[in-house]
């Protein structure tokens, strides 16, 4: 339930009803905004019937259902966009941005070379997997602690913030205390308890729609986390499964937009995963911000025939700054880069 305030609502009235739903048995979610405040009622065990008749309570100037099931997340509740500020770089908004680096992080010499490049080219954030979940035991898994020192070398050189996966309740800690947004990879989308631990992470949350979720199981996992207190999550596109066999994913541009329609979080794309080919890269990066993304995520190594993971679908150094040129750099606006389509 959304219970709008009136603009002339006291401080005393909205905290009496933000006491009365806690009362009835639900979450209640306070959003401010330029003109009103709004407060969400969030949860199922609750008194509906005592929550209804709020709109008898002082300064209450009407109740609205939440139709989705997703509810925090809803632009019901909050239509204002939601801004995510990653190390000093803002996500979502009138600017879009770009995350790049490599799959893994193989070696210093490969991650610093990769870092420069993007920084010099205009990137916004340094990606880069400290751990990496591979469907086969025998591939390349990441090298862990070692990865993350490398990647605050790299932060402390370049400036770039960094994103990485956490996979595991037991590593929020210790990815968090080195990088600036975990990343909640596309096998962990559901992983409920990762979810709800990183609930109470104080660290932006990428969170990677899993090849086979349709947008409203995607949006209720992120649901998860802000109903656990982390408002601060950036949704991620990387492509669904579908019959096609010439790519290894179907990059889902509808989703982008509907995306943004359903919900106030911002909302990148990463057609490096989405489509699994380098060739088709920059074409699909200049549709993800057509379709009104807040930034794309794209593979970059100095060498792609050389990674020890995702080495097709990574762009070298050279085909990286060319993308940027073409894309017209993040610091332009939105409506520039979409009229270059």
């Amino acid at each position: 339930m959304i219970v709008n305030m009136s603009r002339n609502a006291t401080q005393e009235q909205i905290d009496h009803v933000v006491e009365r739903i806690k009362e009835c048995g639900y979450q209640a979610h306070v959003i401010r905004g330029a003109e009103r405040t709004v407060i969400g009622a969030v949860g199922s065990n609750g008194r509906r019937s005592e929550l209804e008749a709020l709109q008898a309570a002082p300064g209450v100037e009407e109740l609205v259902p939440i139709s989705q099931p997703f509810k925090l997340v809803s632009r019901q509740l909050r239509q204002e966009r939601t801004i995510v500020n990653v190390g000093g770089v803002p996500i979502g908004g009138e600017h879009w941005i770009v995350m790049a680096g490599p799959c893994s992080v193989e070696s210093r010499e490969q991650l610093l070379a990769t870092a420069r490049a993007v920084r010099e080219a205009g990137g916004s954030i340094l990606r880069g997997g400290a751990y990496k979940p591979r469907t086969s035991p025998y591939d390349f898994q990441g090298l862990g602690v070692e990865a993350l020192e490398l990647l605050r070398e790299a932060r402390e050189e370049t400036g770039l913030p960094i994103v990485t996966e956490v996979m595991s309740t037991e590593d929020v800690d210790l990815v968090s205390d080195y990088a600036d947004m975990l990343q909640v990879g596309a096998r962990n989308m559901q992983n409920f308890p990762l979810l709800r631990r990183l609930a109470r992470a104080e660290k932006p949350i990428l969170l990677k729609r899993s090849p086979s979720a349709t947008v409203k199981e995607w949006l209720l996992a992120a649901e998860y986390l802000l109903s656990g207190g982390n408002a601060n999550v950036v949704l991620c596109e990387r492509g669904i499964k579908t019959f096609e066999s010439e790519l290894r994913n179907t990059f889902d541009l509808a989703a982008i937009a509907l995306a943004k329609e359903l919900s106030h979080l911002p909302v990148v794309a990463d057609p490096s995963h989405g489509t699994g080919r380098r060739i088709v890269i920059p074409a699909m990066s200049r549709a993800a911000i057509a379709a009104g993304a807040d930034g794309i995520m794209v593979e970059v190594h100095p060498c792609p025939e050389r990674a020890l993971s995702d080495g097709p679908q990574s762009l070298d150094l050279k085909a990286f700054a060319q993308l940027m040129e073409e894309l017209d750099r993040p610091e332009r606006t939105r409506a520039r880069a979409t009229a270059k389509v």
